[in-house]
């Protein structure tokens, strides 16, 4: 937790110097800087959690039916 504060007060810290140190836009800089940060975090964890055991697996019943449909036109 105390890692993702930080991350977020480097980033927003960041943002303010790119922006030129405005004065006033304290908030607006911190929840862009979380955005970014969650976004990042976010999509970290999700592809570390989903593993090929876990990832759906697609319908054999589907591939059947098109086969079938496939043979009905050829013979035809």
């Amino acid at each position: 937790m105390q890692d993702l504060e930080q991350a977020i007060r480097e980033r927003a810290y960041s943002l303010w110097i790119e922006g030129g140190c405005p004065d006033g836009s304290a908030d607006e800089h911190w929840l862009a800087a979380q955005r970014e940060v969650l976004s990042a975090s976010l999509g970290t964890f999700a592809r570390v959690s989903m593993t090929e055991s876990e990832a759906p697996k697609k319908s054999t019943k589907s591939r059947k039916a098109k086969s079938k449909k496939a043979q009905v036109a050829a013979s035809i």
